[in-house]
């Protein structure tokens, strides 16, 4: 059976290339960047390459730079790490309702702890408004985090503003750009961004790795105590192999981003008319504009996800019921119910996100299973009734 995988948004493959430049150092290469000798210093040198390269796909300095397990770790260094290092005793944090669970559950425990939080609505396309971060400010607004685009409809914030409003209110600013990163050009200079949190599964570099931008200046506090590895905020030994091939998925990401969106705006664009067409059975969560090129997302009112999903598997192709993460979880979309969609399309959400190595046909294929199978299952419905 032929399978279709539409889930580039939860993990793409790694890049043959990137396991070619990573093997030496799973293999033969194998030193401790820490040690003195010329084994420790060969990859201290592939530690610090890889580095730069993140950095220049970024634009910024490589010693604004830390290693991390992944964009969780990223977000929750950058967010807990600047508070205790900086306002320990509490303040006003804020956040929006549409946040990966990495910021909301760590705001959830910030809470816990004495901090006062903020988390501000969306429209019904999933995007908050900078006029409300604006108004949510207060004295003792210490810190405000945002996402870069969602993870789940795809949808872009207004990043930029929200960075204006930040830098001219003294504020420090967070965002998480896992997802924006591998087809969107993300400099957090030029949108006054202190800290940014991305990772390396979703741009064909491996698994558990992530960094984490420190803007010069800013200070962090970290939990893991032992050796001084990443500037004193992630003790342990580097993961050599896992940095290396971040480095090296970063560099092609530079050379083919414009490439990858325009394939996938092409593929999205494809599927997006084609289910508008059945605009009855197929509700389309978020808008075409400022939205990313690679994901989509739909409810099928009477249809639940789960069931869905699995019909679609038995079929070869492979989507999502929204963020990796929430795999399994019995609750509607946290985003959805955010956007104020009715309950029945809350618990009936898929997302389609397409990768570098999805093709038209492989789309349209995808089209006619999905609806093939919704209106089996639609029509079973209707029987039963």
């Amino acid at each position: 059976m032929k399978r279709i995988y539409l889930d580039y948004a939860a993990a793409t493959p790694l890049d043959p290339r990137v396991l070619q430049i990573m093997m030496p150092w799973l293999t033969t290469e194998f030193g401790n960047p820490s040690s003195l000798h010329y084994w420790g210093q060969q990859a201290r040198a592939a530690v610090q390459k890889a580095r730069e390269q993140v950095a220049h796909c970024l634009r910024v300095s490589a010693e604004e730079l830390i290693f991390t397990s992944g964009g969780t770790e990223a977000d929750n260094l950058a967010i807990r790490g600047y508070l205790r290092a900086n306002h320990p005793e509490g303040g006003h944090i804020i956040t929006t309702a549409v946040e990966h669970q990495a910021v909301l559950h760590t705001f959830s425990a910030l809470a816990q702890e004495g901090y006062t939080v903020t988390i501000l609505p969306v429209n019904n396309a999933g995007c908050v408004d900078a006029d409300d971060v604006r108004k949510a400010l207060r004295k003792d607004t210490v810190l405000i985090s945002c996402m870069y685009a969602n993870n789940e409809t795809g949808m872009i914030q207004p990043i930029a503003d929200i960075g204006n409003i930040a830098r001219d209110h003294h504020i420090i600013f967070h965002v998480d750009a896992v997802q924006a990163f591998g087809y969107l050009p993300v400099y957090p200079q030029t949108d006054h961004i202190d800290l940014l949190s991305i990772c390396s599964h979703k741009i064909y570099g491996p698994k558990g790795m992530g960094t984490l931008y420190i803007r010069k200046g800013i200070e962090i506090s970290s939990e893991a105590y032992g050796g001084p590895q990443e500037h004193h905020l992630r003790a342990g030994t580097e993961n050599v192999a896992g940095i290396v091939g971040f480095g090296a998925a970063a560099a092609i990401l530079e050379k083919e981003r414009q490439q990858r969106y325009d394939q996938a705006r092409r593929l999205k664009k494809y599927m997006y008319e084609t289910l508008s067409m059945n605009s009855a059975v197929f509700h389309l969560n978020g808008e075409w504009e400022h939205s990313l090129p690679n994901i989509l997302d739909f409810s099928i009112s009477g249809i639940d996800n789960a069931v869905l999903l699995i019909a679609l598997d038995m079929q070869g192709v492979g989507v999502s019921a929204g963020s990796a993460c929430e795999a399994g979880a019995v609750e509607p979309s946290h985003v959805l119910k955010a956007m104020g969609l009715p309950e029945k399309w809350t618990h009936s959400s898929v997302r389609v996100s397409f990768g570098a190595e999805t093709t038209m046909e492989d789309v349209t294929e995808a089209v006619e299973i999905i609806n093939r199978t919704v209106t089996d299952m639609l029509g079973k419905e209707e029987d039963h009734g």
